[in-house]
């Protein structure tokens, strides 16, 4: 999609701080980090979200899952991690590119949800 911000950080025309890359998934630095560890990773392929993602998507959002304990231990996240990823408006999705957020660091994330 020629106006996704994702979209464009995978041709290049937009630059970010990648901590891994391969054919089909893209890893790089938020640029907002909310922990001492937090990754992006994103397919190259746009998929707009998990609730868009097909069948044909399979291979590539395990790939995503797959890596993320390499990535999150390579970025300083040994001891465990998280991986969030937002769906739509309810999930509180910010940019309609799937992406998984890795957050992690030296101390303990904290509780998963608040109480409402």
């Amino acid at each position: 999609m020629s106006d996704c911000i994702f979209c464009k950080i995978v041709e290049g025309k937009i630059p970010a701080t990648k901590v891994f890359e391969d054919e089909d998934i893209l890893a790089f630095n938020d640029i907002n980090p909310v922990r001492p560890v937090h990754v992006l990773v994103i397919p190259k392929k746009h998929i707009t979200s998990l609730a868009t993602a097909g069948a044909d998507d399979t291979v590539v959002l395990g790939k995503i899952l797959a890596k993320a304990n390499e990535i999150a231990v390579a970025q300083g996240s040994p001891d465990g991690f998280r991986v969030i990823i937002n769906t739509g408006r309810v999930g509180q999705q910010e940019v309609e590119h799937l992406h998984a957020h890795i957050v992690g660091g030296p101390d303990p994330v904290g509780p998963m949800l608040k109480r409402i």
